[in-house]
């Protein structure tokens, strides 16, 4: 099976080659500098609209992940401390306690349990008053937001 199809692939190429002259040499190259150009422009579209997927899903994995709920999580990172590049320690609650923890590289050791949780302040991420901020500057007013 394997030859038949190797014979008709082939076939088209001895067919060219055996017309003779100047005509026929012009004509296949032609013909291969099209047939070039066609697969060329054949693989750019298909490495364009791969590389298109790779962004939508990419997109639609964010989006996914957003929609989930935020509320009802059970461990919650409530502050954290670099002590050093690869040290640093974690304050985290996990139900109604609280856990201080040492992360560093390749390792969490918990240090301590809390007995009285720590009762932090609620004031809003700087992320959050950077945004604000720059919406005043744009004069754009907050409550324009959904």
């Amino acid at each position: 099976m394997r030859g038949f199809l190797w014979l008709l692939c082939g076939l088209p190429l001895t067919a060219l080659a055996a017309e003779s002259g100047p005509v026929a040499a012009t004509a296949q190259v032609v013909a291969s500098s099209s047939n070039l150009s066609a697969q060329l422009g054949q693989m750019l579209l298909g490495l364009l609209l791969v590389i298109g997927l790779i962004f939508l899903l990419a997109w639609l994995l964010r989006r996914v992940q957003r929609i989930g709920p935020r509320g009802a999580q059970v461990i919650k990172l409530l502050a954290t401390q670099a002590l050093g590049p690869r040290d640093r320690l974690v304050l985290v609650q996990v139900g109604g306690e609280q856990i201080l923890l040492g992360l560093s590289a390749g390792r969490i050791t918990p240090l301590h349990v809390l007995k009285e949780p720590v009762h932090l302040p609620d004031s809003e991420p700087a992320s959050t008053e950077f945004a604000q901020r720059l919406m005043e500057l744009l004069g754009k007013d907050q409550k324009d937001k959904p």
